[in-house]
């Protein structure tokens, strides 16, 4: 058994010393990117959708906005808080599927979008303009 001996074992604790603290790199930098970051609402919020449906919707204290693909409900609300300084209620989140389009003889599809409908309490609102 000459060839498993002790040096190796000591290269394998090494390597394993490594790795853990490369993941507490990538805990740390998660931290950072959420709770310090500048531009974490930009790219969590991309554009607030201004419709027909919606501006109905702000009577009842609902607005919509584009958000990340990647983006979830608790990263939502912080954003609208950072941004608005209002703590959302209720966030729900669809997903639309891309339409399917055709130039000529080429056929294709649209790309799908992610929106995020924000409820608000009764006595809060958000100035949405298209001017800004």
């Amino acid at each position: 058994m000459a060839l498993f001996g002790t040096k190796k074992t000591n290269n394998n604790s090494k390597t394993m010393s490594v790795k853990t603290e490369k993941k507490e790199v990538k805990k740390q930098t998660v931290k950072v990117l959420i709770g310090q970051d500048p531009e974490f609402t930009s790219r969590i919020l991309i554009k607030p959708l201004v419709t027909e449906k919606t501006t109905k919707g702000e009577e009842e204290n609902k607005y919509v906005f584009e958000v990340a693909k990647s983006a979830n409900k608790i990263e939502i609300k912080k954003a609208i808080f950072k941004l608005y300084g209002f703590k959302p209620t209720k966030v729900n989140i669809v997903k639309t599927k891309g339409k399917n389009v055709r130039y000529g003889k080429t056929q294709g599809t649209m790309k799908g979008i992610k929106k995020a409908i924000i409820t608000l309490k009764k006595e809060e609102k958000i100035d949405i303009s298209l001017n800004k």
